[in-house]
């Protein structure tokens, strides 16, 4: 009993010879994570409830304090590096955006179809340039892509009379 007197005197003076030696700024940042933990502690309900604040904040101190003074939070030292990582990553993460070219709107491959049914003498470019006149823009590739992916064939096929509507 009396040892673990003295030990526990021997300890804490050793401690309080380590804390004379440490700087101000460490010793603030320290006391910052201690009120913000005890404030934690505070609104306990059974298992102190973190939130995406809080793990913010001590991720973000945990950059300034030494990792050896790291003992002093409540969570392992692991958890704060997830945090860490976390924070990182969504400051570093953009919206994914499909590669390639965005899909034409929906009045403009309705027209193009309509135009080669009714025209069947008109080509990628007579098309694309009738749509220009009306003011929508369409290049001649994404109108025979349009014509191709619903089955129109070119315009001299178009064009051509079935044998059966020439026996008619």
């Amino acid at each position: 009993m009396v040892w673990s007197f003295v030990y526990l005197a021997v300890r804490s003076l050793f401690a309080l010879v380590l804390l004379f030696g440490r700087s101000d700024r460490s010793k603030e940042l320290e006391i910052l994570v201690l009120r913000h933990e005890l404030m934690l502690l505070r609104r306990r309900s059974g298992r102190p409830r973190i939130e995406r604040a809080d793990r913010a904040l001590l991720a973000t101190l945990s950059r300034a304090l030494p990792r050896r003074r790291w003992a002093t939070f409540s969570v392992r030292p692991e958890t704060v590096l997830r945090w860490h990582r976390q924070l990182v990553s969504r400051r570093w993460t953009y919206p994914r955006v499909k590669p390639g070219r965005p899909p034409l709107e929906r009045p403009r491959p309705e027209l193009i179809l309509r135009f080669a049914r009714e025209n069947p003498h008109w080509g990628y470019q007579r098309i694309a340039g009738e749509l220009e006149q009306l003011g929508l823009a369409v290049a001649p590739t994404t109108v025979r892509k349009v014509l191709s992916s619903a089955g129109i064939p070119p315009a001299p096929d178009r064009a051509r009379a079935s044998w059966r509507s020439s026996l008619r």
